[in-house]
């Protein structure tokens, strides 16, 4: 190569070089093209205009195609990726970047029955319902796992609206707010365990899971809500008291997480309540209830100091006058302990607070990290979680016999929509596809999803909430009968 006066390159003349020959010098190597298209993406990045190399990557030539780079990247995906169903040509790509974006919305804070309602409302020709994991620290997040794993969602939701034979236009329309969220990089920097995704001809929603669901795609007519579920019926939860003779620590845990409850008045450990002093040659011992708002009491002894027992009980007895006043008066949720075996019986003696989970867990928890304690607390408080499943499922053994339960689909899907289930059962991750004249009382099951149907179990979930039933979610094993997808307890017979 060589530069004119002008500065523009040239190639030399003369007979190619032999570094392309092989064997018996009469052969070429078959070229690279692939090579070549990364090569002029890199000129392209580098190089400003076809005047001259870039002494900075960040300068523009004025007059420079900006879209030529982009033109040879989707040309040369278009010849690698054709085959490729999820894949935009360059004409939809560009289609889609001039569509205007509908408002990217976020649902917070608990999940209300007014929430699901507004969400089970919207019905429309597209309604896209989406579920996938996120993370918030790890190697998946350094690698950006989330943004790609959320990429590939939109290219098979692409991908299923084509087979539908949805227009491409509406396809931008529908998932350009998603494409916008990908590249919103603190959107991902603060994600949870866990993305649903909501998105219609006029919306899109999302919100931030404290749990992982199961990854799954639904294009309906309505939203898809059911792995919601356990944010808006398991709204049980629970207190861990971890103590040591140094310290003492409250947490708050329920089915997603934990986290801990800073309390300024809480006693720094035994040596924060219980002081030994000298006064008039007598030995005091002085018991120090500042943390609990009074003054410091002091005792005489005798002989000799308190015995350890002692000294530990009276520690405790602060501790609980401490979470009294500060949390514990106004609830009666479990309050599982967490402590070295032999304490576990000085706190219960001593506690105002009645509702002490009878198990508790015993050990040195004093440095244990959160995530293994909320490992612990939560297999030790499945009995809690279960006991409102437990109570629903032997009410259903007591009737049985008779016709005010049902595990037959045909009986307990239009029962929901008619206010008539009282406890509804169904198996966690099942679909059951067909429709439902709720005016003409029709039900049409079938065996796979056949277009205009809808899951049917998520129907008559959202329909027993909002008509004030409950909703148990259960693993197969668990269901009250045991191959059964959806039974219920009715509140009367038909």
């Amino acid at each position: 190569m060589g530069k004119d006066r002008e500065g523009k390159f040239h190639p030399k003349k003369g007979k190619p070089s032999a570094a392309g020959k092989i064997e018996g010098r009469t052969g070429l190597k078959d070229i690279n093209t692939n090579a070549i298209e990364d090569y002029l993406e890199i000129a392209d990045k580098y190089t400003v205009g076809e005047e001259a190399p870039a002494p900075n990557i960040h300068v523009r030539h004025p007059n420079r195609n900006v879209d030529k780079g982009e033109d040879r990247r989707l040309e040369k995906a278009d010849n690698n990726n054709r085959q490729n169903p999820s894949y935009k040509s360059k004409a939809e790509t560009l289609n889609r970047s001039a569509v205007e974006s509908k408002p990217i919305r976020e649902i917070t804070g608990v999940l209300t029955k007014d929430i699901l309602n507004e969400l089970a409302a919207v019905h429309a020709d597209h309604c896209i319902s989406f579920y996938m994991e996120t993370h918030q620290a790890g190697v998946e997040k350094n690698e950006q796992k989330d943004t790609i794993a959320f990429k590939n969602l939109l290219q098979q939701i692409t991908y299923q609206l084509r087979q539908k034979t949805v227009d491409q236009s509406v396809i931008d329309s529908l998932l350009k707010p998603g494409y916008d969220l990908l590249r919103d990089n603190e959107f991902w920097l603060a994600q949870h365990k866990g993305l649903a995704v909501f998105i219609s001809d006029t919306e899109f929603r999302y919100m931030k899971l404290p749990f992982t669901p199961k990854e799954e795609i639904l294009i309906n007519t309505s939203y898809y809500v059911s792995p919601l579920l356990p944010l808006f019926m398991n709204r049980d939860y629970f207190y861990v008291l971890v103590f040591s003779k140094k310290q003492a620590k409250l947490y708050r845990a329920d089915q997603f997480g934990i986290v801990h409850i800073p309390i300024a008045e809480m006693p720094n450990g035994i040596d924060d309540v219980v002081h030994f002093e000298e006064k008039d040659d007598q030995k005091l011992f002085r018991t120090d209830t500042s943390g609990a708002g009074q003054g410091a009491n002091f005792h005489g002894i005798g002989s000799g100091k308190p015995d350890e027992k002692a000294n530990i009980a009276m520690y405790f007895d602060e501790v609980d006058e401490t979470l009294w006043k500060a949390v514990l008066s106004t609830e009666n949720v479990p309050l599982l302990l967490a402590g070295v075996d032999y304490m576990i019986p000085i706190y219960k003696g001593v506690a105002k607070y009645k509702y002490i989970w009878n198990d508790a867990l015993t050990g040195s928890y004093e440095h244990e990290d959160m995530n293994s304690l909320y490992q612990e607390a939560i297999q030790k408080m499945t009995p809690y979680f279960r006991e409102r499943h437990e109570k629903a499922k032997a009410l259903y053994g007591n009737q049985s016999a008779t016709a005010l339960t049902s595990s037959i689909p045909a009986d307990v899907i239009p029962a929901a929509y008619y206010s008539r289930v009282w406890h509804l059962f169904v198996t966690r991750n099942e679909h059951i596809w067909g429709t439902f004249d709720e005016l003409n009382n029709k039900l049409a099951i079938h065996d796979i999803q056949e277009d205009g149907d809808e899951d049917l179990i998520d129907k008559a979930i959202m329909r027993t909430i909002l008509n004030g039933g409950e909703v148990h979610m259960l693993d197969q094993l668990d269901m009250p009968v045991v191959d059964a997808r959806i039974c219920a307890v009715m509140r009367y017979e038909a």
